[in-house]
């Protein structure tokens, strides 16, 4: 999993200036990722406001990459079936945000998860709740 700190293995992500930057699993087996963006201009209108897609973006690949810290062996995320996102205050070109993923319920086919992008005093920026596909491996 070490390989996807940084950029999530997504140019993409790093354009729009996020990282992706711990993870782990918590005590219940459930998959975690934490990271922060600082919107370039890539990822703003030309008021310097983030467009919503690049929430979705960032949101949906911390989704992705907090279940596949959870999985073991070769098993792996497969697909995004269902998100919503919703923007509770606008991110801002050139400020810095933190960007948590987290697993919410991890089955033998469909992982739940939640992310979140929030300002560093704490404050609610973005959310997104997800269906994922898994792909268990079948040989380990």
């Amino acid at each position: 999993m070490d390989r996807w700190l940084g950029d999530g293995g997504m140019a993409i992500i790093g354009a729009v200036g996020a990282n992706f930057e711990r993870y782990g699993v918590d005590g219940e087996d459930l998959g975690w990722v934490s990271g922060s963006f600082t919107p370039t201009q890539l990822a703003c209108n030309p008021h310097g406001a983030v467009q919503a897609g690049v929430h979705s973006v960032i949101l949906d690949a911390a989704m992705n990459f907090c279940i596949n810290a959870a999985l073991i062996g070769r098993d792996r995320t497969e697909a995004t079936i269902e998100m919503t996102t919703e923007l509770m205050r606008p991110a801002l070109l050139d400020v810095h945000y933190v960007v948590r993923g987290d697993v919410v319920r991890l089955a033998r086919q469909i992982a739940y998860a939640e992310a979140t992008i929030s300002s560093d005093e704490g404050k609610l920026i973005s959310r997104s709740t997800g269906t994922f596909l898994v792909h268990r491996s079948t040989t380990g």
